[in-house]
């Protein structure tokens, strides 16, 4: 007689994002630059900024290697809009998927958002040890204070995407949209300047930015003599909760009929 394997609902759940979570590897990095571009690319990117902006400081930005600064911007940004852009994509991209009862819209969000995590941890990792061989000098005075920024970034991009991924569904033309949002926010949001650098009667037009107080903070928990002047954890913290719990909203409501577009 067969025996008859009962697994409860949390394991089949877990089940399956991790096995839309190895396909996602697999698709992602099928190729031969594959994870060699994930961490080339923003490193060259560093690279040229850095150069950029030490002809102009000499090294030391606001008290802080020039090399830092422009990592702790880059990769923060970097990490919105790729994960913003990646989870946008979860639900077109596994729509063969659902066809299946066990596979629900929220697993392949949940993966593709969890790649992209482990992708940014092992790139800066891949960063810190480069830094290390060039004798840049690394300070991480509140390594739990990094932690939390950019585990709050994580969320807010998870949170941003699965809204559009929504959206796309009955709009597909959004990610038109999205694409324009999104361009400009290496320009506002703190990677090549600091919040001092502007003057100040114009913070209240670029303080709305959750990200931008999440890229000086994150170079404050590094550097303390960098300064926190005109930017407040809490704000991040707050509107990255209201984001996160507005998309869950929708997504509850909507991804029955949401996928039924497809």
């Amino acid at each position: 007689m067969a025996l008859v394997n009962n697994r409860s609902t949390l394991l089949v759940w877990r089940d399956v994002i991790f096995a839309i979570f190895l396909r996602e590897i697999r698709s992602k990095f099928n190729d031969k630059l594959g994870i060699s571009w994930s961490v080339v690319s923003p490193l060259i990117f560093i690279l040229i900024l850095t150069l950029m902006r030490s002809s102009v400081d000499g090294g030391t930005t606001h008290t802080m290697p020039t090399f830092f600064f422009m990592v702790y911007g880059i990769m923060l940004v970097q990490f919105f809009i790729t994960t913003v852009s990646s989870v946008a994509g979860a639900i077109n991209s596994n729509k063969s998927l659902f066809a299946f009862r066990q596979v629900q819209p929220i697993s392949s969000i949940i993966a593709i958002a969890g790649l992209e995590l482990l992708s940014r941890v092992f790139v800066a990792l891949v960063i810190i040890t480069i830094a290390y061989f060039m004798k840049v000098e690394l300070a991480v005075n509140n390594p739990i204070g990094i932690i939390s920024t950019f585990f709050l970034i994580w969320i807010l991009g998870t949170s941003v995407g699965m809204l559009f991924a929504l959206t796309r569904c009955y709009i597909p033309e959004v990610d038109k949209l999205r694409t324009l949002i999104l361009r400009p926010l290496l320009f506002i949001s703190a990677v090549f300047f600091s919040l001092r650098d502007v003057p100040q009667e114009m913070w209240k037009f670029m303080t709305w930015n959750p990200i931008l107080h999440a890229v000086e903070y994150t170079r404050y928990y590094a550097y303390p003599t960098y300064g926190n002047v005109g930017v407040d954890i809490y704000y991040l913290g707050f509107s990255t909760l209201i984001i996160f719990f507005f998309s869950l909203c929708c997504y509850h409501a909507l991804w029955k009929s949401a996928i039924s577009r497809l």
